[in-house]
């Protein structure tokens, strides 16, 4: 079974929760070996971590990130094992070396030592408490960009949209008194609701640099090569397929906004007849029901989500 019309996504830090991935692993010897791959490139059990907790431990950035890349990649293996490849790929945030890992850019194992840094850079790169983000419900994007930079000029500090993931959610980034007054200001403009996020660092935005610097470092030390299907970039929301671009964009995504939105529209004009969320959770299922109800979608976390969503492919 192929389909050559489906887009492929992969969900970023958040999707986390303790046992993902252990079914796949237990049924799919693919799955299984994508499991014992991480835990020999990175050195301890990233399997263990996954299946058990402690779920403390699995919520640190440096943790989080190689284990939502672990799960995703073994998911696409599985789906590859029944036929099921993308015809093109996004990612959101760290779900862009999901996307990039199975595009062949980068090997596996490269990936997982790599985002485990990237974790690892952006957690030390703000001290606790320094950062914060919100996410706004109910207001223009453009608008809270406006309201964003007069919270910035008001405080002197760093405060931005970081994820613009559905016309109606987008989520705020800087240091705490700069995202705090911004979140006042879209109130006062209309916003339904204001959210606090449990976040240790304020993702994407200039207060990570120093984050941005030590990856393009790290980056530089891989082997890239040129995409087998085209990946959305977060940061410029286009396609790209050419190595030396999918480097570069990985490096900026540290401190740009994932242009979310954007990148499933641009993900429609291939006209895809399905859209694949692989990896744990269903995040990007809710988002993509803000954005467009009417596109069909799917997802693979385990093998019951699998069944249904072969179920659906072989009945498209």
């Amino acid at each position: 079974m192929s389909n050559p019309t489906i887009a492929f996504l992969f969900p970023g830090q958040g999707s986390q929760t303790v046992g993902m991935g252990r079914d796949l692993a237990e049924k799919f010897p693919a799955a299984k070996a994508v499991f014992d791959e991480a835990d020999e490139a990175l050195g301890y059990s990233l399997s263990s971590l996954c299946f058990d907790g402690p779920e403390e431990q699995l919520r640190l950035t440096e943790y989080t990130q190689p284990a939502i890349l672990t799960v995703s990649v073994a998911a696409a293996r599985v789906l590859a094992e029944h036929g099921i490849t993308g015809s093109v790929a996004a990612g959101h945030s760290l779900g862009e070396y999901s996307a990039h890992v199975v595009a062949g850019t980068l090997s596996f194992a490269d990936a997982v030592r790599t985002v485990r840094l990237r974790g690892q850079y952006m957690q030390a790169a703000v001290p606790e408490g320094v950062g914060a983000m919100a996410a706004v419900l109910g207001l223009d994007a453009a608008r809270i960009g406006d309201l964003c930079q007069q919270a910035s000029d008001e405080c002197d500090c760093v405060v931005a949209p970081a994820n613009m993931n559905a016309p109606e959610q987008t989520v705020i980034s800087g240091a705490t008194a700069g995202v705090a007054r911004a979140g006042e200001l879209c109130k006062e403009a209309g916003a339904k609701r204001v959210v606090p996020l449990p976040v240790s660092a304020p993702f994407h935005c200039k207060l990570m640099e120093p984050a941005a610097h030590q990856l393009a470092s790290t980056l530089e030390g891989i082997v890239f090569n040129d995409s087998t299907i085209p990946v959305a970039s977060n940061v410029d929301a286009r396609l790209i397929t050419r190595r030396s671009d999918a480097r570069d964009c990985l490096i900026r995504q540290v401190t740009g906004a994932v242009r979310w939105t954007e990148c499933i529209e641009l993900l429609k004009t291939t006209s895809p007849t399905h859209y694949i969320e692989v990896g744990p959770g269903k995040v990007l299922c809710g988002l993509m029901r803000q954005i467009d109800r009417a596109q069909p979608m799917l997802n693979v976390e385990d093998s019951s989500s699998l069944e249904k969503t072969l179920a659906a492919l072989a009945g498209a």
